[in-house]
């Protein structure tokens, strides 16, 4: 297996690491109050705010900031803010009202990796990829000299095999994260060759009963490891084998966390539509099953059935939504956390949806394929991977 690869790690120099490290780019996408609030922390100070796109902004002169984004990162190549961290993985211990999640930063190859639905590669999406939304991305990515990942991979590893063999070395940093992000400790991590070899070593036998093997499955950042594929195998075009073999567009940065980590929580994700017809739309979802879902209307909730299969009632409310948007206007936003759908919900309409039972998830991938887009996510907003590190994308010099 190659499947995976110990990357050069860039993190940074000297720096405000509770100013330089913030939340997924995903995050908080109706709240303009917390990416405000954020920006007034981080000011100057060097930032990977300054490096990503918050998606809340992507209508918001998207070619500009772009350019900017690009701009600030060859600025932070050339003036020294990065160091590197060769030869090792990072051991990541993430502290928040969940308790102590623990992943560890590697890089994997992009070839072992598909997003396409049936896919039977080692690396596969969990759930559906709307394809109209990678080229937006990809426009964000491919003239970007740097990846920073809040990609989260899943391994199924009920023993902890892998971390049990992981040797720590220097710490790399220890701080608290800014906007109720927790505490966060990096660790190096000295013997990566071992601790891959264990990765691997889970994917011996039939462990599902079926033949297949399966070493990772994407938990968070489904949309953006799709678009860092799409940019390889456009990139790959221009190579010759040899040339493609070792280039750094082909390895992406990830977190890979073992789905039995007892502080790793699968959220739901709730839908919010965006309409003035809240009533209507209420009216004509008719849910049914031992499950209970919730529907909110100006903060007032109501619990209605749903079906025992989760994936399959989030699909069937999924499809209710884009008929009812192509019939009445309006928008859907998929919102983490329970209050702060209630807090929305005077836009018109929220569903507040039970979640996925995590024993279940990767018999889910399996058996059934992808997931319905956005049917869970791993711990609430604030939980969610900060940018800490990164990894060159691109060849210098």
């Amino acid at each position: 297996m190659n499947a995976i690869r110990t990357p050069q790690i860039l993190l940074p120099a000297k720096a405000d690491m509770k100013v330089w490290s913030v939340n997924a780019c995903d995050q908080f996408t109706s709240d303009e109050k917390y990416w405000a609030e954020l920006d007034k922390l981080v000011g100057e100070k060097p930032s990977t705010l300054r490096l990503i796109f918050p998606e809340i902004y992507l209508k918001d002169n998207p070619e500009k900031r772009i350019a900017d984004i690009n701009a600030k990162m060859r600025e932070y190549l050339d003036g020294g803010v990065f160091k590197e961290v060769a030869g090792g993985f990072v051991l990541v211990e993430r502290t928040t009202q969940s308790g102590t999640r623990t992943g560890i930063v590697l890089a994997i190859d992009l070839e072992a990796y598909d997003f396409k639905k049936g896919s039977k590669a080692l690396i596969r999406s969990t759930e559906a990829t709307i394809l109209e939304r990678i080229p937006p991305r990809v426009k964000i990515r491919e003239n970007a000299p740097l990846e920073l990942p809040h990609i989260m991979l899943l391994y199924d590893d009920p023993d902890n095999a892998v971390l049990s063999c992981a040797k720590r070395g220097e710490t790399l940093y220890d701080f608290d994260m800014n906007m109720g992000g927790g505490h966060v400790k990096g660790t190096y991590i000295s013997n990566a060759d071992e601790v891959t070899e264990a990765f691997y070593a889970l994917t011996e036998g039939d462990k599902y009963g079926n033949g297949e093997k399966l070493l990772f499955a994407v938990g968070d950042g489904n949309h953006s490891l799709a678009t860092a594929k799409t940019c390889w195998e456009n990139i790959k075009k221009t190579l010759s084998p040899e040339e493609a073999a070792e280039h750094p567009a082909r390895f992406a940065l990830v977190e890979a966390v073992n789905i039995y980590d007892p502080a790793l929580t699968f959220e739901p994700i709730h839908r919010l539509v965006k309409t003035e017809k809240g009533e209507k739309f209420v009216q004509g979802f008719k849910p049914n099953g031992g499950k209970k879902a919730y529907i909110a209307v100006d903060g007032v909730v109501t619990e209605v059935p749903f079906s025992d299969d989760v994936p399959e009632g989030i699909r069937a409310l999924d499809e209710y939504i884009t008929a009812f948007l192509k019939e009445n206007g309006g928008e859907v936003d998929y919102i983490h956390g329970d209050e702060e759908l209630k807090c929305f919900s005077s836009q018109g309409a929220g569903v507040i949806l039970p979640a996925i039972e995590k024993g279940d998830f990767f018999r889910l991938i399996v058996t059934g394929g992808n997931l319905p887009r956005k049917t869970f996510s791993m711990g609430e907003g604030n939980e969610k991977r900060y940018y800490i590190e990164a990894k060159l994308i691109t060849k210098q010099g």
